[in-house]
């Protein structure tokens, strides 16, 4: 797989992705499972390198949990803050946050060329992480037959489905070990991501630096 960013920065870089895993509907605490799209859901964060190894997931809160909240209180976020990694972590742009190290996509209406050209790499090199997290979904959910066959829901308690995500994430690494065959993936070509919000002024610093990298890189 071409690194894209990486290929234009000559540094690592890393995708992050937060998704709702459908599960049944659970006996106590139900409202707060329920996620963003309308269902009981496991708030899954998921970040993949280059190859689709994931490098780090958070399976524990319920579907209700906001993206940023999780993002917030994970170590690799800490750990980013305090320069302990040397990578770039891609997110969307619906993540902003202070961290110089957490790259998202610029702001729509596009400056120059020079921003279209990092959105185009960026969205392009993200895609990764949508394309390992379906492999998941058609590969290791299925091998196991965990899913119900017509709403697709893990038929488990939360804390039961917690384990099963878990597995399959490591199934999904194991099988990039031993080199086996990617599933058949069905999935959208990514498209330009939209961020209407405005600038935070406590994100000042994380923006300088990807301008930074847009102006002398791209």
């Amino acid at each position: 797989m071409v690194d894209r960013v990486s290929a234009e920065i000559s540094r690592p870089t890393l995708r992050s992705r937060a998704l709702p895993v459908h599960v049944q509907v659970p006996a106590l605490d139900e409202a707060v499972y329920v996620c963003r799209k309308g269902f009981h859901a496991i708030n899954v964060q998921a970040v993949c390198d280059a190859q689709l190894r994931f490098t780090n997931i958070i399976v524990q809160w319920p579907g209700s949990t906001h993206d940023s909240h999780i993002f917030n209180n994970c170590n690799l976020k800490r750990h980013l803050e305090e320069g302990k990694y040397d990578i770039w972590l891609l997110g969307d742009s619906g993540k902003v946050h202070v961290c110089p190290s957490y790259l998202y996509p610029t702001s729509w209406p596009l400056s120059n060329e020079k921003e279209e050209k990092y959105n185009r790499c960026h969205i392009g090199t993200r895609y990764s992480v949508e394309r390992a997290t379906q492999q998941i979904f058609n590969s290791c959910f299925n091998l196991l037959m965990c899913l119900h066959k017509s709403t697709g829901c893990l038929l488990f308690s939360p804390e039961k489905s917690i384990k099963i995500i878990t597995a399959c994430f490591q199934l999904h690494n194991l099988a990039i070990l031993l080199r086996l065959p990617e599933p058949d993936v069905l999935c959208e070509t990514p498209g330009p991501e939209v961020d209407s919000s405005p600038a935070d002024n406590h994100n000042m610093d994380g923006c300088r630096v990807r301008g930074n990298l847009i102006n002398t890189r791209f």
